[in-house]
């Protein structure tokens, strides 16, 4: 059944405080229904309360409504919402709320957003069988798929660019709409972070799409500022999920949060089309061009693989991304991301070339004895047995499963397919 919507915005309307001031539900929605002037059927409403963190304290009332109101379906959400919970001073209604982690709107959502649910419909069939026996895709519709990848790569997920793009099909009025977004983050550090230099913000907040693919040194965001400084404003950013930290794990078993270096993490912005608009991009120069792995030398495709890859795991859970690197001296060696696919580490490599140009992976497949890694490029899907040995001599045999971009969100679920499959 639909539901009915009663959309409440504690930032637009400051009199809604004044409506829960008490902890009785029938209470609130009998003012509800004055103020709204319509009668409220709980049995068949949603209470979508946005901008919470203008109203901090009415978390604590959610209580009363999943205690006293059960029948009521309630969603509240708000920007940079953990930097008012850390000075909270009220109970959370622990247990009695359920936490959704909303991520960015993904390449198989925009794909049904903009009526390609043939094509959706499609890549999401395609099998591990169907890979290993080259019955994929023609190679028209795979450069159509690349094109729109492109697309979505650099008008991103958040949904006003998105909804812009679709109705207007202009790269311009998408670029205007990112760079006032970025504005307003800009604006709320400076209400919800008041005690923090905005300056200082805004400085590392700029830099971190400029550090894609980097490990990050705090040095090189600012000499001239004090470390601790910039690891407080980095820590505050990804607090307000305005970038995602990736940590360095050692691959040497499960789960791989348990392997984490701290002190080694590389970062991604929260969105791929704010860190494109963020760099610059033109997007009506950068989506002509041949090999979305190249531009920005690879940068773009490490974020928006990662974005995608954070949206593999249920939504109840703390998205968590993980890369691996060898600092040893003369023989340094990283590989862009880890994933777990049940008992099994699978690392995943964003790039283009052969298998003979991925020294990085081999290394990390000899140095850990693992049976199965995946490459994200701009090919046609593919599945083969990689034998051969790495710089150091070692013999190094394992399957790569080579996935064109635009499948990233399908990697895991084809990973888990393929170790199915082998036991």
């Amino acid at each position: 059944n639909n539901l009915h919507l009663l959309e409440l915005n504690f930032e637009k309307d400051t009199a809604l405080k004044q409506l829960f001031e008490s902890n009785d539900p029938e209470e609130y929605i009998s003012l509800l229904e004055m103020h709204l002037g319509q009668s409220i059927d709980i049995h068949n409403s949603l209470l979508f309360l946005d901008e919470i963190q203008a109203f901090p304290v009415m978390l604590a009332k959610l209580r009363w409504l999943y205690e006293d109101m059960p029948e009521l379906a309630v969603i509240a959400t708000g920007s940079l919402l953990d930097f008012t919970l850390a000075d909270h001073s009220f109970s959370m209604p622990v247990g009695r709320v359920t936490y959704s982690h909303l991520e960015p709107v993904t390449f198989n959502e925009f794909l049904a957003a903009d009526s390609k649910g043939m094509l959706l419909k499609y890549l999401q069939g395609l099998s591990i069988d169907d890979i290993r026996r080259g019955n994929t895709l023609n190679p028209a519709i795979h450069k159509k798929l690349l094109e729109l990848f492109k697309i979505y790569t650099l008008v991103g997920g958040m949904p006003e660019p998105l909804n812009t793009w679709l109705e207007s099909r202009s790269f311009p009025a998408v670029a205007k709409i990112q760079q006032n977004l970025l504005a307003s983050y800009r604006d709320d550090f400076t209400k919800y972070a008041p005690r923090f230099e905005p300056d200082i913000l805004d400085e590392v907040m700029k830099k971190i799409p400029r550090m894609l693919g980097q490990q990050i040194k705090y040095s090189n965001i600012n000499g001239d500022v004090r470390s601790e400084v910039i690891k407080k404003a980095m820590n505050l950013l990804t607090t307000a999920r305005i970038c995602h930290k990736i940590y360095a794990a050692s691959a040497d078993g499960i789960p791989l949060g348990a392997t984490i270096n701290y002190r080694k993490f590389k970062t991604i912005f929260l969105d791929t089309g704010l860190a494109a608009a963020s760099l610059g991009l033109q997007m009506d120069v950068e989506w002509k061009n041949t090999d979305l792995i190249l531009v920005n030398k690879g940068a773009m495709a490490e974020q928006v693989t990662g974005q995608l890859l954070r949206t593999a795991q249920a939504a109840y859970r703390e998205p968590s991304l993980h890369y691996w690197a060898r600092d040893k001296k003369g023989s340094e060696a990283e590989v862009d991301y880890l994933i777990q696919c049940g008992m099994n580490i699978v690392p995943i490599e964003v790039k283009a070339g052969s298998t003979g140009s991925m020294k990085s992976l081999h290394s990390l497949m000899s140095l850990k004895n693992l049976s199965h890694a995946i490459r994200i490029n701009t090919d046609l899907p593919s599945v083969v047995e990689v034998n051969m040995k790495t710089t150091q001599s070692k013999k190094v045999n394992y399957t790569l499963l080579s996935l064109p971009i635009y499948m990233t969100e399908q990697a895991k679920t084809l990973a888990q397919e393929m170790l199915e499959k082998v036991h």
